[in-house]
């Protein structure tokens, strides 16, 4: 069997890392896209010592700053290269304010980031299908039950303004909401042959740094309760590893079961939210 070459968003922490660390362990060629080069090469280091691989590298990816994500997608195409996995993991909670374009924190980094770097790379995966398991390259992107919350949908109006709650966790439920949306439209629009998309719900509290501000009272109580990134980990490498998950495509995964994604995650919500990431993330937009 030939090598994968995998992409893991956020590979430097949390569910990233334990994610890379499995791919690592698995024979992939897997590419560390972090914002930050230093803990992505400490990660790198732990994760080459424990699995004994020398197929990793790193890809600078800031994906508050929609030029830079075209700019590390750009570094991608222009080697060529076939992409068989690509997991979309990063993301922010509980955080406030805007992205370098002006959209909304969490919906900027955790869905229009992503939305773009997947956009871009289409035809890298695309390039990857057959993967060398026989299966079409694969989408994986990390969600929440925190959708099941955006019970009113998405305010397109809203996600392009700061942050208006004080904890960020409403519109941190609208952009994982997004995140299903876009796993769900990706597969309305693409060939089962070429790509397969699911999008995942890893586990409450899992012990990860997506949630950076949690209170310093709450902070001792959440870490010593709250599962580690290896066992959050395990829904996201089934999704990106396993062959039971294929017949399953632009579905919703939850701690390792199917699971049905929320109401307001219809088909025409999807085409509405693609239409308007297209234009948003337009060259010059």
């Amino acid at each position: 069997m030939d090598q994968f070459t995998s992409v893991v968003t956020g590979a430097n922490t949390g569910l990233g890392r334990a994610t890379a660390q499995a791919l690592a362990a698995r024979g992939d060629r897997v590419i560390f896209a972090c914002r930050t080069e230093a803990k992505a090469r400490e990660a790198m280091d732990a994760v080459a010592a424990a699995t004994g691989s020398d197929q990793l590298e790193f890809l600078a990816l800031d994906l508050a700053d929609l030029d830079q994500v075209r700019s590390a997608a750009g570094t991608l195409l222009e080697r060529g290269d076939p992409i068989h996995l690509l997991v979309a993991n990063a993301g922010i909670a509980a955080q406030r304010g805007t992205t370098a374009q002006g959209f909304e924190l969490a919906f900027g980094v955790n869905h229009l980031g992503h939305f773009l770097f997947v956009s871009e790379l289409l035809p890298l995966l695309e390039a990857g299908s057959p993967a060398p398991d026989g299966a079409p390259a694969r989408v994986v992107v990390v969600s929440s039950g925190s959708h099941y919350a955006a019970k009113k949908g998405i305010d397109f109006e809203a996600v392009r303004q700061p942050t208006a709650s004080f904890s960020g966790m409403p519109e941190y439920g609208v952009s994982k909401l997004a995140n299903v949306l876009f796993v769900q439209e990706l597969c309305r629009r693409t060939d089962p042959a070429d790509l397969f998309a699911v999008a995942l719900h890893p586990g409450n509290l899992i012990g990860t740094d997506v949630m950076r501000r949690v209170p310093k009272p709450l902070e001792s109580l959440v870490k010593r309760f709250r599962p580690s990134a290896e066992v959050g980990a395990k829904t996201s490498v089934l999704c990106a590893t396993s062959a039971e998950v294929l017949d399953h495509r632009g579905e919703y995964y939850s701690v390792l079961k199917l699971k049905d994604p929320a109401k307001v995650a219809t088909p025409e919500l999807g085409a509405e939210l693609w239409r308007r990431s297209e234009e948003w993330t337009a060259p010059g937009a």
